[in-house]
């Protein structure tokens, strides 16, 4: 049976948006960049036969073109999902989900800055609207809260994590013609693992080895290793495919939508009117930011 791609890409959303409800739900039980591991592990277990022979077979591939590979993994799958993980400690995941829109426009800033790309008047504009949603939404709706600098530290950090999502994005926009896409991923998660092995071994150190054997916690290291990590990616790539990167990309918009509606019903969040505001800005801003 084929599905339609505008069904495929709608669920490849709502699986990124459950991501950031089991990182809000693991709060204080698996710390940030050891539930990353896990969920890169457990993403590897399930990808790996479908991309095995290509992994081997491309050997000479992945040697050759050992740094690309290593900006991937380091900006996409260590740092980025480090910073997502811990930064829902600190804020909600329907914050997180929103400054986390704000990536496109990010992208579109490293691009000029990195390489050179054209800004339009009207990307111009985006830019500025983008920004000014995502400081009202930090400043939870208060100039007082803005002029005093007391911002949620969960929220910068979000901040911090969508700029290493941006270089991964610039990564991908020059390489990826090089590479086979699920087995490149499968690669990039490997390399990322590596880098998240001795990082987690020290939240170990730290807090001690977090109880992991409880269905509970299976289950959402499970969804986020399935979900997000592999069935989101391969039905982003089939609707990508099918029709093409910039009509795909208006998705990732759907992001903090789901995000809100999953947070309100399964982890209680209140969805406040400086939330609602703020998201529309960044919504529309990123649309114009991304439009040549």
């Amino acid at each position: 049976m084929r599905i339609h791609p505008y069904i495929l890409l709608t669920m490849a959303m709502l699986f990124f948006s459950g991501n950031f409800i089991v990182g809000k739900a693991f709060e204080g039980v698996v710390p940030p960049f050891t539930l990353a591991l896990f969920r890169f592990v457990s993403a590897l277990v399930f990808l790996l036969p479908l991309c095995y022979k290509t992994v081997m077979l491309n050997h000479p591939l992945w040697k050759k073109e050992w740094k690309p590979l290593l900006g991937l993994s380091i900006c996409g799958i260590v740092l980025f999902n480090g910073c997502l993980y811990l930064s829902v400690n600190y804020t909600t995941s329907i914050n997180a989900a929103i400054v986390d829109a704000l990536t496109p426009t990010v992208a579109a800033i490293l691009g000029f800055i990195l390489l050179k790309e054209s800004l339009t008047k009207l990307q111009l504009i985006g830019i500025g609207l983008s920004f000014a949603g995502i400081l009202y939404i930090i400043g939870r709706g208060s100039l007082g809260v803005l002029l005093s600098l007391s911002f949620n530290i969960g929220d910068i950090i979000m901040l911090i994590g969508i700029i290493f999502w941006a270089l991964y994005s610039i990564i991908i926009k020059q390489h990826n013609h090089k590479f086979p896409s699920v087995a490149s991923l499968v690669v990039t998660m490997f390399i990322g693992i590596l880098f998240l092995l001795p990082m987690s071994a020290i939240e170990w150190y730290l807090y001690g080895f977090p109880n992991i054997f409880n269905w509970n916690v299976l289950l959402g290291i499970a969804y986020i290793g399935i979900f997000p990590s592999a069935l989101a990616l391969l039905a982003w790539y089939k609707g990508v495919a099918a029709i093409g990167p910039a009509r795909a990309s208006i998705f990732f918009n759907l992001v903090p939508i789901f995000t809100t509606i999953l947070a309100i019903i399964f982890l209680g969040e209140i969805f406040s009117y400086h939330q609602l505001l703020g998201g529309v800005v960044v919504l529309i801003g990123v649309y114009f930011s991304t439009k040549k």
